[in-house]
């Protein structure tokens, strides 16, 4: 089976890029044909010269990427738009997907995230292939695949012209999305509720979340010593661990402000891992004086998994969050978690069992006594702590692609 991933761009930090990346290359794994197909953007910086997709001519490259992301990588003509502001468009995506399918023959699309145009020309290349192959122009049919992450437009969290952009693509986007893809892959069950409300079908809702690399994971080397003594953290603190993009969405602000309700507790240790974004500033100046947090920056993913064996508690305060990827990895490393249970959150992780929720993403006293309450119950931290490894463990990116190959044999066959 030859399956093409389609993602607006490439990076190593941003959830939903890396959702599509360790998709195509489990896929990969289990023996399909596995294609990612971007644009010349990695992490919003351009990587790739105009000039080299302008002369291809089929508006595409292949890149060479293999070792780096583990299936071969297809670059093509994309642009950063103004409607909405900062998303990445691709040009002619049509013609390209055309093009792709003339030289790969491929069997499957599955397109990622909302508010660009990928996926809605994805299904009008895959509605018009599926008539050709109803008059029998085209011996095989194209599976249409849609895995959005969807976060509902709350006025709470966006503005009133991001929410009008969001609702704008919606209701004009997700109506021929649901008349044409063969499955929604739904991170959660929240999530594919909502589709459902949207107007998609139960049938076509198939719950996807995310998945935890486990294969990588187990065989990451043990680094731990040489971290400790890199970061420059006691080995005898219990560390209270972020790990994501310095970002407002994530609002790691929040557990620099928990932490400082926390500064009396000479056993517990913050630390802040991540690729600096727009809440950066705040948090370099917010955490300046505090002897009981450490910003360490971006790590790479050996050290960030190490760190995450480090960890005695994963703290999460986002503000919107369709799933939670980082959480999962924590919990099979056997890590409690305390999060605001925001969207998708309060499904990965169970209150009282696998974690604790708090009142939102402002609720720092909350987080605090959370905190508290897990330093001081060794019991209950173990027993959690076995709950969470287990829940991830059923989340496995082995197990849920596995699962997802054999639907998609099944719709081959129909």
């Amino acid at each position: 089976m030859k399956v093409i991933n389609v993602m607006y761009q490439t990076s190593f930090t941003k959830g939903q890029e890396l959702v599509a990346q360790k998709l195509a290359r489990e896929l990969a794994r289990q023996g399909c044909e596995s294609y990612l197909v971007t644009s010349p953007y990695h992490d919003n910086d351009p990587i790739i010269e105009p000039k080299v997709l302008a002369k291809s001519v089929k508006g595409y490259v292949w890149t060479g990427e293999e070792e780096k992301f583990g299936t071969p990588v297809i670059r093509v003509d994309g642009y950063i738009s103004t409607w909405p502001p900062r998303r990445i468009m691709f040009r002619d995506f049509v013609s390209i997907l055309r093009r792709l399918y003339d030289e790969l023959e491929y069997d499957v699309i599955i397109t990622h995230s909302t508010l660009w145009n990928g996926p809605e020309d994805a299904a009008k290349f895959s509605l018009w292939a599926k008539t050709l192959k109803n008059t029998g122009l085209i011996k095989k049919r194209v599976i249409f695949c849609h895995m959005s992450h969807y976060q509902p437009p709350d006025p709470l969290h966006y503005t009133i012209v991001e929410r009008s952009y969001r609702e704008s693509w919606n209701r004009l986007v997700f109506p021929q999305i649901f008349k044409t893809a063969d499955l929604l892959l739904c991170t959660t069950p929240i999530e594919g509720d909502e589709m459902i409300r949207l107007g998609a079908t139960p049938e076509q809702v198939h719950i996807f979340p995310g998945g935890v690399d486990t294969e990588y994971m187990d065989n990451v080397k043990d680094m731990r010593e040489q971290l400790y003594e890199k970061l420059n953290i006691e080995e005898d603190r219990r560390l209270v661990s972020y790990v994501g993009t310095v970002e407002a969405r994530k609002n790691p602000l929040a557990v620099v402000r928990t932490a400082k309700l926390l500064q009396d507790n000479e056993g517990l240790k913050f630390v802040i891992a991540g690729a600096p974004g727009n809440q950066h500033a705040d948090v370099v100046r917010e955490s300046r004086y505090l002897k009981n947090l450490i910003y360490v920056g971006r790590l790479e993913d050996d050290e960030k998994v190490n760190l995450m064996r480090m960890s005695y508690l994963n703290i999460i305060m986002s503000r919107m969050e369709a799933l939670g990827l980082t959480q999962l990895e924590f919990m099979y490393c056997g890590v409690p978690v305390v999060t605001s249970a925001v969207g998708g959150q309060k499904w990965v992780v169970r209150h009282e069992v696998d974690g604790l929720h708090v009142n939102g993403p402002d609720d720092y006293r909350g987080a605090a006594e959370a905190i508290t309450r897990l330093a001081e119950d060794d019991g209950l931290w173990e027993r959690m702590s076995v709950n969470a490894h287990e829940r991830a463990s059923r989340f496995s990116l082995k197990k849920l692609t596995k699962e997802l190959i054999a639907k998609l044999e099944n719709l081959r066959r129909k």
